[in-house]
């Protein structure tokens, strides 16, 4: 709230005691003249004299405080002060703010969301092109989710796959920072991180494998792959298998068979051409950018056939039955107390 304003009447003199006359100038002797009438009339309505009340008679009295309608509005209600408007803080000042603010949710996204990535050569032709930029999804794996036949995956090199691959670096000290600030809250690909795309043909337990000119089966069931490159075979120019995927890992190649060093070309390595499911960063779901490219990346149809998981298909069916014959005498037990309770409380 404001301060109060208070107001001084103008021209007011010492109070009046009984038959004593203050001199009045000219201009102030009518107006005091009407409020003596109008006293003095008040006086006799009343039956008592104008002087027994000198703060009734003359209005010029003094008060220790001052008159309401001097002071307050007339619906009783506090008068405020006008106050200065607040100064509104410059653009260029809150500016820093604004990117710290806008760095760190990027950085919070990237490291528990989503991560932008950028396909790097054309192994993935024609579901991606070079300098694409996808977008992969971080959060599923935080949960427990594992990669699925048919799903574009970024994982870590898992030793081996990248060593010949040069690492592009600009030679302006100034561009490689702004490159490192930026891929370090996932606005661009790191030069640093050595990492690779390609689709999830088969997971752990699979056996999968590809002669001749294809097609690629998994699980003795064979794949129809349109996302293969045109003018490639299934089996490109590197026929493989079968291989037993092992559990935690899964069996990856490139959409351009012809020209994609995946799983096939490492079957010489520790894990025998397979990934580990923990070197898996995420799966990449859309082509973000540029907007010509924009597009989805469901897992094909191919890869809901019937009998592809056919791996272990009884497990969860016997490991139920099992269990239930296991737990029947139990059940029979408790059945059995129950019913004996309930006759005595019958009886």
């Amino acid at each position: 709230m404001g301060d109060l304003v208070i107001g001084a009447r103008s021209g007011a003199g010492e109070p009046e005691g009984p038959g004593r006359r203050v001199a009045r100038s000219a201009d102030s002797a009518a107006p005091s003249a009407a409020v003596e009438d109008a006293a003095a009339q008040t006086a006799d309505e009343h039956g008592s004299g104008a002087e027994d009340s000198p703060e009734r008679s003359h209005p010029d009295s003094s008060h220790p405080g001052p008159s309401h309608s001097e002071t307050e509005p007339a619906d009783g209600s506090e008068s405020e002060a006008p106050t200065t408007p607040r100064k509104q803080r410059s653009f260029w000042k809150e500016l820093p703010i604004l990117i710290g603010i806008a760095l760190i949710l990027a950085l919070v996204i990237k490291t528990f969301f989503v991560q932008a990535f950028s396909i790097p050569s054309e192994s993935m032709q024609n579901t991606l092109q070079v300098g694409d930029r996808v977008l992969v999804d971080k959060l599923t794996p935080w949960f427990g989710a594992e990669p699925e036949r048919g799903e574009v995956v970024v994982f870590h090199d898992p030793g081996g796959w990248l060593n010949d691959e040069p690492t592009p670096q600009s030679s302006n000290s100034f561009v490689r920072g702004v490159q490192d600030v930026l891929s370090f809250v996932g606005l661009m690909p790191s030069a640093n991180e050595k990492d690779l795309i390609k689709r999830v043909i088969a997971v752990g337990g699979d056996t999968v494998e590809c002669e001749g000119e294809g097609p690629v089966k998994v699980n003795g069931v064979a794949l129809n792959e349109p996302y293969v490159f045109q003018g490639n075979t299934p089996c490109g120019d590197h026929p493989f298998g079968p291989v037993k995927v092992p559990k935690g890992r899964i069996w990856v190649m490139g959409d351009h068979r012809a020209n994609s060093l995946d799983s096939r070309f490492h079957m010489d390595q520790p894990g025998g051409g397979t990934v580990p499911v923990d070197n898996v960063i995420g799966r990449a779901f859309v082509v973000a950018w540029p907007i010509d490219h924009w597009s989805t990346l469901p897992v094909p149809d191919t890869f809901d056939q019937k009998g592809l998981a056919a791996a272990a298909p009884l497990a969860p069916p016997v490991a139920g039955a099992v269990g239930a014959v296991a737990l029947l005498p139990l059940v029979r037990r408790v059945r059995g107390r129950a019913d004996r309770v309930e006759r005595r409380k019958d009886s």
